[in-house]
């Protein structure tokens, strides 16, 4: 294992949140450092470690201990995906951070063609998913849906069947971990930041070990805060539901004032009352409910807690001190 001196400038930094991954961590580091040592440049892997309850912290540490390009970000709980890469974003100190899971069904192999893309002057290489034969159907069938959707609703287009795996310069990091906002979608404020972006294909594959840290209803969490963090046309699509109901409620008032002028009796139906009743009423819940997402982010914004809380950070299996705390100004405390 390396024994060179952490370097203070890396070319590239390799940048993996990590939760609950003790099944994998020591393969994915394995990968990732052939990878960089047949760069020929400096390099740095920062594992962020976002609260496990097995023994990823205890791997992690003793690849710290043993290798001095290796630096450990642990947070004091679980804060989520989003959340721990943005932590790591704030660490990492090289000119371009490849941004990647550590469940290797994002190919550390890719980097030296996302690199040769990024020399040609893209700002992000991101990298689109030709297919996904690791997972399963409907899962597959379930992000299709989602990215089409998400990419219809935002105001900047964010690329389907891309994730978080991407190449991303030093420019396009310090822009992010500027950024205030609290709800955090890496990939959106990615693309809402602009410059040249370049997708490259590739084929997902399965995990290599461990379980899916995202099953159905964390998809769906993650779809629904990725749509109110990336944009606010859903508020649009409410008041266009309003309107809608309101040229139906338009129509029936004919219907009715017809009927009593020219029938001689006003239209009878108790369950069609009821239908409309409940189909209104179930609109007003959706439209509050819509309503209501906004208002608590806006909450959660004004309180103004830390996005995360750094524990330790470790290097060379010993503590090195940093940023306690990220601030949703994009401040922090310092602590050595």
């Amino acid at each position: 294992m390396s024994t060179s001196l952490h370097p203070l400038h890396p070319y590239v930094s390799f940048l993996l949140p990590c939760y609950n991954e003790s099944a994998v961590v020591e393969q994915t580091y394995r990968r990732v450092k052939a990878v960089g040592d047949t760069l020929g440049k400096t390099y740095e892997i920062v594992f962020v470690n976002d609260g496990s309850s097995d023994d990823t912290l205890d791997r992690l540490v003793f690849l710290s201990g043993s290798d001095t390009t290796v630096t450990v970000i642990d947070l004091s709980r679980n804060h989520g995906h989003q959340l721990a890469l943005s932590a790591g974003l704030r660490y990492c100190a090289g000119d371009r951070v490849l941004i990647m899971d550590a469940d290797l069904q994002d190919p550390p192999e890719l980097l030296p063609a996302m690199l040769e893309l990024m020399d040609q002057g893209a700002e992000v290489v991101y990298a689109q998913r030709r297919s996904r034969p690791g997972d399963s159907l409907p899962k597959r069938v379930a992000c299709s849906v989602f990215y089409r959707f998400l990419s219809k609703l935002t105001e900047v287009p964010i690329p389907v069947d891309t994730g978080d795996f991407r190449l991303i310069s030093r420019r396009v990091v310090d822009i992010i971990v500027q950024m205030p906002e609290r709800h955090r979608f890496i990939r959106g404020m990615v693309s809402w930041v602009g410059f040249r972006q370049t997708p490259i294909l590739y084929d997902r594959d399965g995990r290599f070990a461990g379980e899916t840290k995202y099953p159905f209803w964390r998809l769906m969490r993650l779809a629904l805060d990725g749509i109110a963090a990336s944009s606010v046309r859903p508020l649009a699509l409410a008041s266009w539901a309003g309107l809608l109901f309101a040229a139906c409620s338009v129509v029936l008032f004919g219907y009715i004032l017809w009927s009593w002028l020219f029938v001689g009796r006003t239209p009878q139906g108790w369950a069609s009352l009821m239908m409309v009743v409940t189909v209104m009423g179930s609109i007003q819940l959706f439209v509050l409910g819509i309503i209501g997402q906004y208002l608590g982010r806006m909450h959660e914004q004004v309180r103004a807690r830390p996005i995360f809380i750094v524990r330790d950070v470790l290097r060379d299996g010993r503590r090195a001190g940093g940023w306690e705390r990220e601030t949703n100004g994009g401040g922090a405390e310092q602590r050595s």
